[in-house]
């Protein structure tokens, strides 16, 4: 008995080693070509540094704007944001199938422990009779199923290209949560300023109202400047709700993306304005684009994941063939099944060609290169959404610095332009209108200075998210 054991073994461990000889049907992946597969640079890129392998700068980049409120918001999003707990369990399940992928490449040992109780009858000479038996029995049974032509192989590989696919999915989401905690970081913040401008303006065409109402006490305006001054201090307030709204509704989105209930938040510092000026990125050449974003990443592994699964349908159209054996004891008494005399054994081998099926694993197959076509499209479409995002991102910041220098220009002037209209209107040589057209175009100036300093905080944030820097440092953010 001991030698049929081995035996049995012994014909396993050979089959084992025909399965690693054997052929693996179905594609070989190739990486496709994107437009990214060129040597010329960034249209945009203008005065940046050129640098095609020098990426250190981009980890930990919000920690390089200076702003400790930032990086703060941005541990705690990366802590308890909802999403990426979300995202972590969906690589959690990925790494679950893949291990379930790979356990189907080994044998499957079972144990078996049975009592079987029975009563039969039976006619013997005319009369009736009946018996009772009782079986016990146990036995250990190895079943393998030899991966031949790789379909077992194919579908590991494919659950690894998707459990890669998970994390680089789980990357971007990270990307994009500390993106968005920043800009919601800069729209607090923009907000934040444009209210206090609406509130010096309302003191300030408070102070106007008080010059109009002097001057019409002592008879050298008419009531239409009282009017007007009172309108336009009346439209100042009205502006100061909607901003406190804007305002609270910046504070709520940034409580979700914190994970905590809207409301309970602290308030930001108003450190917008002070903020240091942002300095140039290294920009390196579109392939660099292939290797640092993560979705890119991700659709490449969808796509590997459905090459794969192409040679998974191939496969089915050959043979499978599946080894059985079963080693045990079977007797009447419990005590019996532990002798060696009562030892039960048994050896198959299964061969298994599908015949006919309808059609079905033609259509499979064909259904399986669909899907590599679509993932390859989806593939060459976000590496151009990705080159787009750069140049958007190039080209915003560039045109943005230009309106800013000119915005800054404008609102010198139309400071002047006020001071001087309201001297000029307490000497009576100008009108009320001119007062509170000047205080008009300066307060336009302002706000619109304002804005423009949030554009380009989150143009910035947008470049570093197109450039795919790596990001989660979570050890060194901590430090």
């Amino acid at each position: 008995m001991k030698k049929l054991s081995c035996s049995i073994f012994l014909v396993l461990f050979v089959f084992g080693i025909l399965l690693l000889a054997g052929c693996m049907v179905g594609p070989k992946y190739s990486k496709p070509e994107t437009a990214a597969d060129t040597n010329d640079g960034f249209f945009n890129a203008g005065a940046h540094e050129q640098n095609v392998t020098d990426f250190n700068e981009v980890d930990s980049w919000w920690e390089r704007f200076g702003d400790e409120t930032t990086a703060k918001l941005v541990r705690q999003a990366l802590e308890n944001n909802n999403d990426l707990k979300a995202a972590a369990a969906r690589v959690l399940q990925a790494q679950a199938v893949f291990k379930e992928n790979a356990g189907r490449r080994w044998p499957d040992v079972s144990y078996a422990l049975n009592r079987d109780r029975s009563k039969r009858s039976f006619n013997f000479s005319g009369a009736r009779f009946s018996s009772l038996s009782t079986t016990f029995s146990h036995d250990i049974t190895v079943v393998y199923v030899l991966d031949f032509f790789g379909k077992l192989k194919r579908a590991q590989r494919a659950a690894w290209a998707d459990m890669l696919a998970a994390e680089a999915n789980n990357q971007t989401l990270i990307n994009s949560i500390i993106a968005s905690v920043i800009k919601a970081r800069v729209d607090i913040a923009t907000n934040q300023r444009l209210l206090a401008i609406a509130r010096a303006n309302t003191k300030s065409r408070q102070q106007t109202l008080e010059i109009v109402e002097r001057r019409y006490g002592q008879g050298l305006v008419g009531p239409v400047d009282v009017r007007l001054a009172r309108e336009n201090l009346a439209f100042s307030k009205g502006n100061e709700p909607g901003l406190e709204l804007s305002l609270a509704k910046a504070h709520y989105a940034l409580d979700v993306l914190l994970g905590r209930r809207p409301g309970k938040g602290e308030n930001l510092p108003e450190t917008l304005a002070e903020l240091p000026n942002l300095a140039s990125v290294p920009i390196g050449l579109p392939v660099e684009l292939l290797d640092r974003r993560p979705d890119i990443q991700a659709a490449e592994m969808s796509l590997k994941a459905a090459n794969e699964r192409i040679g998974v349908s191939v496969a089915q159209f050959f043979p499978d063939l599946t080894l059985t054996t079963n080693l045990g004891n079977s007797a009447d008494r419990w005590r019996d099944i532990w002798k060696r005399e009562t030892e039960t054994y048994s050896a198959l081998m299964r061969l298994a060609q599908p015949i006919f099926k309808g059609g079905q694993l033609t259509a499979q197959l064909n259904a399986s290169k669909a899907r590599y076509a679509e993932s390859a499209a989806n593939y060459a479409n976000v590496v151009l959404n990705a080159l787009k995002e750069v140049e958007d991102a190039l080209i915003s910041e560039l045109m943005l610095q230009e309106q800013l220098g000119h915005v800054r220009v404008r609102l010198t002037e139309a400071l002047a332009a006020e001071d001087l209209s309201r001297e000029r209107y307490e000497r009576g040589v100008e009108g009320i209108l001119t007062v509170l057209e000047s205080e008009r175009r300066r307060r336009i100036a302002e706000n619109e200075l304002a804005v423009l300093k949030g554009q380009i905080w989150t143009t910035r944030v947008n470049l570093f998210l197109a450039l795919g820097g790596d990001w989660d440092k979570a050890e060194e953010i901590g430090k």
